[in-house]
């Protein structure tokens, strides 16, 4: 299937560029045909849940490059993104996006009352927990609801491709959603986070300058992150606007914008949430956490080691 993107476009990478990056972006110049993602036996129309624009870059080009595959349509339903300003700016992005490549975009209702009595009583809860499992779960059967409504062969979701997220929970849910519709809905599962995969979508954040977002979109996300940005002495997050709260406000850079998500901050951030999770809402308790946090980290930073920074 033709796609007005191509494996070799996108930002060029620098001089200095670390030889994984080097060995990813070759990789992908060197492809004649795309013979990586396969879709699920059978599938030729799919529907893919889309968090956001920047996740999405790689994702729709590597599908519609598929020899199998007909037709990919975007389905924005993410009421799980708080403030509205920020939801809004995530979308408007991606609609806009998805014009200029030719591709369907489905805009779903915001239905946040219906996501916040969805995870009552998680709202406490470490990222990858219980509370994150319920919002891919209501974000993929409303995927795999349309789906089966419109005759899709296939459901898939671009959260796969962050590794922001536990992988395996997230195709679990999409597993989950697809299984409703048994014998007619499939679940789109593959390596999304390879280096290839990774490499790529910030090339391509990067020549699009798409907004670059600082936390994973919930308000109990959005509290986190700030939490682990005053632990490490980062400023708070921005909602939109021409400056971030740290760093660039639109990709630019892929080498830079792809070490903002290296297993090391990646790792770090979650160790740190998950001490923070474990004192539930007992602000006294949770505050003493981030104390010690700030302490450790201090100490660590004069042994050479260099803060992480939050680029979901």
């Amino acid at each position: 299937m033709s796609s007005s993107l191509s494996y070799n476009d996108g930002a060029s990478l620098p001089e200095n560029a670390p030889d994984w990056a080097v060995a990813a972006s070759e990789r992908l110049a060197a492809k004649d045909a795309p013979d990586v993602a396969i879709p699920p036996e059978g599938a030729s129309r799919v529907l893919l849940h889309s968090c956001c624009a920047p996740c999405s870059g790689a994702m729709v080009e590597e599908m519609q490059a598929s020899p199998s595959v007909e037709k990919v349509v975007v389905f924005f339903y993410n009421p799980n993104i708080h403030p509205r300003k920020e939801y809004e700016i995530r979308k408007d992005e991606n609609k806009a996006w998805c014009t200029r490549i030719g591709v369907d975009f489905i805009d779903v209702d915001y239905d946040v009352e219906k996501w916040y009595a969805r995870v009552k009583g998680m709202e406490f809860d470490p990222e990858r927990g219980r509370r994150c499992t319920e919002c891919f779960d209501m974000r993929m059967e409303r995927a795999a609801l349309y789906a089966h409504e419109h005759g899709f062969d296939a459901i898939a979701t671009t959260n796969a491709t962050s590794r922001w997220k536990d992988v395996n929970q997230v195709d679990e849910s999409g597993y989950r959603a697809a299984a409703k519709y048994e014998g007619t809905i499939q679940y789109w599962a593959h390596d999304w986070q390879s280096d290839e995969m990774t490499m790529r979508k910030y090339q391509v954040s990067a020549k699009e300058r798409f907004y670059k977002q600082e936390y994973c979109g919930c308000s109990y996300s959005l509290r986190d992150s700030n939490d682990w940005r005053k632990a490490n002495g980062i400023p708070k997050i921005q909602i939109g606007g021409d400056a971030a709260g740290l760093g660039d406000r639109y990709f630019s850079d892929p080498i830079v914008d792809a070490q903002e998500e290296s297993q090391h901050v990646v790792d770090e951030f979650f160790a740190q949430a998950n001490e923070l999770a474990s004192a539930g809402e007992d602000r006294t308790e949770r505050k003493k956490r981030l104390e010690l946090y700030k302490t450790r980290r201090k100490n660590e930073a004069t042994d050479g080691v260099t803060n992480g920074l939050n680029n979901w």
